[in-house]
């Protein structure tokens, strides 16, 4: 239980910054390529009226605004392999 606690709170800043600013997050997808992805959860670069909402699936994943994609991404917590505020 320690370990969901400790990962719970990575996604939680994970998801503040987001929220702040554009991140990139690397990351090892679920069929084992790694992806480099710029994102965010900021409301103002995300057109919510033809995309949806940024609703967070579980506790084990972030979708997040694909910046290059113009689309909404997600990925696994603990597949995480580099996360940052840029």
């Amino acid at each position: 239980m320690t370990g969901d606690k400790k990962m719970e709170f990575y996604r939680d800043e994970m998801i503040r910054d987001l929220r702040e600013s554009d991140c990139n997050v690397i990351f090892t997808k679920v069929n084992g390529e790694e992806r480099d992805m710029i994102c965010t959860l900021n409301p103002d670069k995300i057109n919510y009226e033809l995309k949806g909402k940024d609703t967070q699936p579980n506790d084990k994943v972030i979708r997040a605004w694909d910046i290059n994609k113009e689309a909404f991404r997600s990925f696994r917590v603990e597949n995480v392999k580099y996360f940052c505020k840029i």
